[in-house]
């Protein structure tokens, strides 16, 4: 670790937040300012590498500067008057919850960029419309990014919703515009679902802001709740946690994001699920648990139990799309699966203890990391083969992927046991933890319930490896005929892109305590109820 003062810190945390929108404003210039490249379209996307490269060095440095003895203090808090008649302000800061996500962020965008800069050939990022393609995708993109780290790192009330909005557009724009077959419906589902859900957030957030005197989430999480009503909590939690299940998403409200996940092009599902999904679990961490504590204990058995049902249900959908003729889609039954694997998650913050909240910032890492894998990956076998439909792949193309393309199907293996759950990589730890905070609830939970739930969290953790095994022996396995033509193996730039996802699987597996240092130090002050 480095040490940087604090005002250094403040510098960098709103560089982080403001510079990608910079960026965007840059990259609709007639040519980005410093840069050059054989065509315009080059420019303009090696100007999207650099403005989020330079993103991810603020926030490595950020990370390194950060205190780790005290995890569980705001620190690189900037704190300016906004809107003074309702006291909202522009607060930001991070903590251990946050700091993992906002790194997270700023890594996948950064992948995301340099993966399209060496694809700028591919059509998928000329946009059906005319228009200046590149120029909008990587603004798009840069916008998507800023307010993705903004809710992170945000802590006003209406700030966090202005952030959490803020991303509906670019994800939006990127499905309508870059997405495949039937991405004009995919679009208009993800938005009239999350605007939906937003609506009613926004009247629970204003009930709770006015009726406690302030926005600020720090001074609501050292009252913890005790300037609310039981009443208010109740129809604070329902009302805000309707939106946050919408964008998590919770079964049954998850219906948007198959169609947008098989929909959108490969950095969109990227970015979809490895940080956009994880704004909604934030959301229940940071403004639910400690804010109104008495209302969501009133919810979490029912959250509890909508979680393992959408462990099971997403399952279950991805046992029948795994099925030889069910006709199944790759990138279909990745979504259906981020359905399961945010249920742990879910699961965890339900239990209400800091076993299980830990589990489920844990588990939100994990699913960023080897999700995004998982759609680079298929983003990766459609470009060879021009298809993810599972007969096609393993009759046509995939059934000795490891004889074709033996390093994409080693990938495509790996990707598959760590999202199964194997000992040793990331996806382990954050489901194990949360099964662990079921099996000892929170004070005021019903055990024997929490137990049945965690019965069931397990049970689904046997039908997960059950699927994924399913496609890897459909897509890489079975005898390579001779005449059979090879597939063009892991291009240098999806090395370079895919690397890092890897080793951090790998290293987060080994080593749980990087983030569980972090993390638990600011849970156990976020639900004892304070914060400094």
């Amino acid at each position: 670790m480095i040490d940087i003062n604090e005002s250094v810190m403040q510098v960098l945390l709103a560089f982080i937040v403001v510079g990608p929108l910079l960026g965007a404003a840059a990259a609709l210039l007639p040519a980005p300012p410093g840069l050059k490249g054989k065509s315009p379209e080059q420019a303009v996307l090696r100007h999207g590498v650099t403005v989020t490269g330079a993103v991810l060095i603020a926030a490595i440095v950020l990370a390194l500067g950060f205190d780790h003895d005290q995890p569980s203090k705001m620190q690189a808090s900037t704190d300016i008057s906004w809107i003074p008649a309702l006291d909202v302000r522009i607060h930001l800061g991070i903590d251990g919850i946050s700091l993992p996500l906002l790194v997270l962020t700023a890594l996948l965008t950064f992948l995301c960029a340099l993966y399209s800069y060496f694809k700028q050939q591919d059509q998928r990022l000329t946009p059906r419309a005319e228009g200046p393609a590149p120029k909008a995708f990587i603004a798009l993109l840069l916008v998507l990014e800023s307010g993705t780290l903004a809710t992170f790192a945000a802590l006003d009330l209406l700030l966090f919703f202005l952030a959490f909005e803020m991303v509906l557009i670019p994800m939006y724009f990127l499905i309508a515009r870059w997405g495949g077959e039937g991405r004009s419906q995919a679009a208009w589902r993800f938005i009239l679902y999350t605007l939906l859900g937003s609506v009613v957030m926004l009247l629970g957030l204003l009930l709770i802001g006015l009726k406690a005197g302030t926005f600020d989430m720090m001074a609501l999480a050292t009252d913890n709740g005790r300037s609310l009503s039981t009443s208010v909590q109740v129809i604070g939690v329902l009302s805000i946690g309707i939106g946050l299940a919408v964008k998590t998403p919770m079964w049954p409200l998850h219906s948007w994001l198959p169609d947008a996940h098989t929909a959108a092009p490969t950095v969109g599902s990227v970015l979809l699920a490895g940080v956009l999904l994880k704004m909604g679990t934030y959301g229940f961490v940071r403004i639910l648990l400690p804010i109104a504590p008495d209302g969501f204990r009133t919810f979490a058995p029912y959250l509890a139990a909508l979680a393992v049902v959408g462990i099971i249900y997403g399952s279950l959908a991805c046992l029948a799309l795994a099925k030889q003729g069910a006709k199944g889609d790759l990138k279909r039954l990745i979504a259906y699966s981020s359905v399961g694997h945010m249920g742990f998650v879910l699961l965890g913050i339900a239990t209400m203890t800091p076993t299980g909240v830990n589990g489920a910032l844990f588990a939100n890492i994990a699913h960023g990391l080897i999700t995004g894998l998982l759609f680079f990956l298929v983003g990766a076998l459609k470009d060879r083969t021009g298809t993810t439909d599972l007969d096609t792949l393993a009759e046509e193309t995939g059934a000795a992927l490891y004889g074709k393309a033996p390093r994409l199907g080693g990938l495509l293996a790996f990707a598959a046991v760590a999202s199964l759950g194997l000992p040793g990589l990331a996806g382990f730890w954050g489901e194990m933890l949360a099964l662990f905070g079921a099996f000892q609830p929170a004070a005021g939970l019903s055990r024997p319930a929490f137990l049945t739930f965690m019965a069931i969290g397990a049970f689904g953790t046997l039908l997960t490896a059950a699927y994924l095994l399913i496609v890897v022996r459909r897509v890489c396995m079975g005898a390579l005929p001779q005449d059979a033509p090879k597939l063009t193996d892991v291009r240098s730039y999806e090395f370079a892109a895919w690397t890092p996802l890897v080793a951090l699987t790998v290293v987060a597996g080994l080593w749980p305590k990087a983030l569980l240092g972090l993390s638990d130090p600011a849970v156990q002050q976020l639900l004892a109820g304070g914060t400094r």
